[in-house]
């Protein structure tokens, strides 16, 4: 592994505390993000089958040159497959894009409790993991209620949830409910995509004093949330900039200024958000 630190997942893989995020990439664009940005020193690359670059995600792995077995590979299950048998064809065809034998995270993408089969692809996910083509399994966007409710009837606890997460919210309810079960948390859009983030005054601040970027201060604020940020840049000096947010450390002061922005979904509520 690179120097990043990591957290131990439940099933003891290493989860590296920062990664790279791929929607809304194409292939082509995907392939070039992923490649350059393994070569910087990433190891967690996330995709979804719904982000279309699953293909471009595999060969900027396959191209970087990194051992297979550093790189975490994250995909997603889509809606429309919900369904045991679903999960397990959609899998498959997931694998064939990425040209991986093994995904490493395999997460169900959201939970559409109105269609109510999450459960059944969570009893397809277990399969996966112990058949031994997926690391870990987890879920994306899932409430305490829904993941308690897998936990209720298979036994089997998520390693991680990727929620929606930054400085607008916080989820600390959320984060505080998965410590205790010792699932990971994941933070998609965590620089706040398409709000005012970066320009609030706690984060400029914060960014001053240590000599760091806003996004930079704000990253920093999700690793020290204990939660593993995953931004999209297909810029290589933004990736870099990425990555460079373990040299310092936000002040408890500093660490509270940043979360008390009126708090606001800019995404989809896991309760009623359908997406197959």
């Amino acid at each position: 592994m690179t120097g990043i630190p990591t957290h131990t997942l439940d099933d003891t893989t290493a989860l590296p505390a920062v990664g790279l995020g791929t929607w809304p990439m194409d292939d082509e664009q995907a392939e070039e993000a992923v490649a350059g940005a393994l070569a910087l020193g990433y190891r967690l690359v996330d995709t979804a089958t719904n982000y279309r670059n699953e293909t471009g995600v595999g060969r900027g792995v396959a191209r970087s040159g990194v051992p297979r077995e550093e790189i975490v590979v994250t995909t997603k299950l889509p809606g429309r497959h919900h369904g045991y048998e679903e999960t397990l064809a959609s899998f498959e065809e997931s694998r064939r894009r990425l040209g991986v034998d093994r995904v490493d995270l395999y997460l169900i993408h959201w939970p559409l409790p109105r269609v109510d089969r999450y459960v059944d692809s969570w009893r397809a996910m277990v399969k996966l993991r112990a058949d031994g083509l997926v690391r870990s399994v987890g879920v994306s966007n899932f409430t305490a209620e829904q993941i308690e409710r897998l936990e209720r009837e298979t036994g089997v606890l998520p390693s991680v949830n990727q929620i929606e997460l930054h400085p607008l919210f916080p989820q600390a309810a959320l984060r505080a409910f998965h410590a205790a079960k010792g699932i990971v948390t994941e933070s998609w859009s965590p620089l706040g995509r398409g709000s005012d983030v970066l320009s609030d005054p706690a984060v400029v601040a914060a960014a001053e004093a240590h000599g760091v970027t806003p996004a930079q201060a704000v990253l920093r604020w999700h690793v020290q949330l204990g939660a593993v940020p995953v931004p999209k840049s297909a810029d290589p000096a933004r990736q870099r900039a990425n990555l460079e947010v373990f040299g310092f450390e936000l002040d408890a002061k500093e660490m509270a200024a940043i979360g008390e922005a009126p708090h606001r979904r800019l995404g989809g509520d896991p309760d009623t958000h359908e997406e197959f």
